[in-house]
């Protein structure tokens, strides 16, 4: 398919430390899965561990192409309660009703003293509605869902990434419709949605070829202190190529403003972009490990014939105030004719995830190489064998100056 989803999701656990993994595909999501679901084709995986339950879920876009055009017919949940070894099949969190749903996120609050202890939120957004911004919750171990919820001053965004701190707050950082990085908040167990503030404005230089829109990667740290990155050119001359910036709150109501990750120098002309970030929750504060992977041109004028993609990989041991050194994290560069291709460039996919599992990082990202034998794509999904480890450094993370040129963002897309 190039115009949206896929045949299924897969599925990958390990058990030692990322050395060795088990995996499959998930039942009951589409026609092609075993058993067969009832949908077309689905989309989007999030994946969250609901504790009070002891379940991990993973949220999906279920996809009808009937009409012949690819829509997302239903946010749906899959959950597991062997630890990720075989799966149940899915439920359904919400139909579009003819309608068109995108983008899923699912979170569960983990914190055994939090009022709202085993509540699972997703979030999505109903591109058909001008992408008005919904809420579900569930606290049943997602046996049941409420229905969709929007915020007060029904925002519309697209890939939001909701968050839980030990309070119980719920914090949902998005891409918005006007063209900023936004946030809106619960703080009564997903009973109602506060209005939402804005973190930043947003700015970004196109990258060639690849399919990609500046949506936020968020996570928290073990006091509740919020991350949101996202790639943004404010920082370059003429807005010529993206870094990554990241804000972060301590209640979602109020934000820092973007500061830069120094992967490379301002003016090296290095584009960057999915990130991908990480906290350790056994961490925070100013002794917050952060990690975070990225994709990036190491020429951002390339076009589509020339770009060499690459994966980035940078760890900060003080709460992102400073950083270490990148590492390239594929042994050598992809050619887009490599990727699988889209009605809106060649994709890569549309974010990627980072995870701390016993103080080590590990990033998830796409690897290509040459297609086989009549075009077959070598392209999957990679992460590094028992983690990275964080090491601090001595790039320090740099706020706005001026004399910065930042045009118009593009509007957020309205089909897949």
């Amino acid at each position: 398919f190039n115009d949206g989803g896929a045949s299924n999701i897969g599925w990958a656990t390990s058990t030692d430390n990322g050395a060795t993994w088990q995996k499959g595909f998930l039942p009951g999501t589409t026609v092609f899965a075993t058993p067969a679901g009832q949908f077309d084709r689905v989309s989007d995986p999030s994946v969250s561990y609901d504790a009070a339950h002891k379940l991990w879920m993973i949220s999906s876009l279920a996809i009808s192409s009937g009409s012949g055009t690819a829509v997302g017919a239903a946010v749906i949940v899959n959950t597991s309660s062997n630890g990720g070894l075989t799966w149940n099949p899915p439920v359904v969190v919400a139909n579009a009703n003819g309608g068109f749903f995108d983008k899923d996120w699912l979170v569960c609050d983990d914190t055994s003293t939090s009022a709202y202890y085993g509540h699972c939120y997703v979030e999505w957004d109903i591109n058909s509605s001008g992408n008005l911004v919904q809420m579900s919750t569930s606290s049943d171990g997602g046996a049941t869902w409420s229905a969709g919820q929007a915020t007060q001053d029904n925002v519309s965004g697209l890939g939001g990434q909701p968050l839980v701190q030990p309070n119980g707050t719920v914090i949902v950082p998005f891409l918005s419709s006007n063209s900023s990085i936004a946030a809106f908040t619960s703080t009564n167990g997903g009973a109602s949605w506060n209005s939402s503030v804005t973190i930043a404005s947003q700015t970004d230089h196109q990258v060639a070829g690849i399919r990609t829109e500046p949506l936020p990667s968020a996570e928290i740290d073990g006091a509740g202190k919020a991350y949101v990155a996202w790639q943004d050119c404010r920082f370059e001359n003429g807005c010529s190529a993206n870094d990554i910036v990241i804000s972060t709150s301590t209640d979602g109501a109020t934000w820092s403003a973007p500061q830069r990750v120094p992967i490379d120098a301002v003016g090296s002309n290095i584009d960057h972009f999915i990130p991908g970030i990480a906290v350790d929750k056994a961490t925070s504060g100013s002794s917050a490990h952060v990690a975070l992977a990225f994709y990036y041109y190491p020429d951002a004028n390339c076009t589509s014939a020339t770009c060499q993609l690459e994966v980035g990989y940078v760890s900060s041991t003080d709460g992102g105030a400073t950083w270490s050194t990148e590492t390239t994290l594929t042994s050598s560069a992809m050619n887009l004719a490599w990727l699988a291709t889209t009605t809106s460039g060649n994709m890569v996919g549309d974010y990627i995830s980072t995870s701390f599992t016993n103080g080590k990082a590990f990033p998830v990202f796409v690897v290509a190489s040459a297609p086989g034998s009549g075009g077959q794509l070598n392209e999957a999904l990679f992460t590094t064998k028992n983690g990275l480890a964080i090491a601090g450094g001595t790039l320090t993370a740099a706020g706005e100056h001026g004399n910065v040129v930042h045009p118009a963002s593009p509007m957020l897309r309205t089909a897949f």
